[in-house]
């Protein structure tokens, strides 16, 4: 007959095993990647790609970046599109359709890329690479935004690219909706008003910051280390600062300049 100290012993044992095991898993999500060094936009700089575009990414892969980082839209179509500004070429993109986007290539020739062509392009022949998406929040409402998330969402889902994708916003919302959605989804926060405290609070994966917020709150690297919130700077050019954010121990530095930062690690 088993004893109420024998009961809770066996308790205490199972709860034991599995925080460790929960320990271990953690440490090795955490883990630092092979390299700190994510494209902005792709590795688009050094050989004058324009920014955003399939060849960038393909370059960014080339180099063997730990990642690389590109902004998506959406058209009044409905359409997925990869671009930073709100307008492509004067024109608004969440009130224009695809198909209006395509009369003009970008300065090598490509059209403007898809999400799906994209993904499918960081797909292939890539072992090394993440990618980083760039979620824009609306300028329509906030729900349209949720919705763009819950597209994009949907679509690294069926491409069975999941493991392949981080999600970045300035949307603290939109963060908080992928998580609900999906718990395994890795979110960094990009604006910078948010302890790395609040980010475990609330489910988020990583402070993705501008390099002068930790500047102004150093004491928020080792609040992040603590926490198991992941280090990321952007966007790091100066190599001052670059070598000042490798002594601190960042996961990741997101930079123009991906080629002066291998240079350093």
């Amino acid at each position: 007959m088993v004893t109420k100290l024998s009961f809770f012993s066996a308790i205490a044992s199972v709860l034991l095993a599995t925080a460790c095991n929960t320990h271990s898993a953690y440490q090795r999500k955490i883990a630092h990647p092979a390299n700190p060094v994510v494209a902005h936009r792709g590795a688009f700089k050094k050989n004058n790609l324009p920014e955003n575009s399939i060849a960038s990414l393909r370059e960014a892969i080339r180099l063997g970046c730990a990642g690389s980082e590109f902004d998506v839209r959406m058209t009044a179509d409905d359409s997925l599109v990869i671009n930073h500004d709100p307008a492509y070429h004067q024109l608004p993109i969440e009130k224009h359709s695809y198909a209006e986007l395509l009369a003009f290539p970008l300065a090598n020739g490509e059209k403007i890329p898809t999400l799906r062509e994209y993904l499918l392009a960081g797909k292939t022949n890539n072992k090394t690479t993440t990618l980083v998406v760039e979620i824009k929040p609306s300028e329509t409402s906030k729900e349209r935004g949720k919705r763009i998330a819950e597209k994009v969402l949907d679509l690294v889902g069926a491409l069975h690219m999941r493991k392949k994708v981080i999600y970045i916003s300035f949307d603290y919302d939109m963060l908080q909706h992928l998580h609900n959605l999906d718990a395994t989804t890795h979110t960094q926060y990009l604006n910078g008003d948010k302890s790395p405290l609040q980010l475990k609070q609330d489910g988020i994966n990583g402070a993705d910051y501008h390099y002068s917020v930790f500047q102004k709150n150093p004491d928020w690297i080792q609040m992040a280390k603590d926490n198991g919130i992941l280090l990321n700077a952007w966007t790091v050019n100066d190599k001052a600062i670059m070598d000042w954010l490798l002594s601190a121990g960042f996961h990741y530095i997101t930079t123009n300049e991906p080629e002066g930062l291998f240079e350093k690690v």
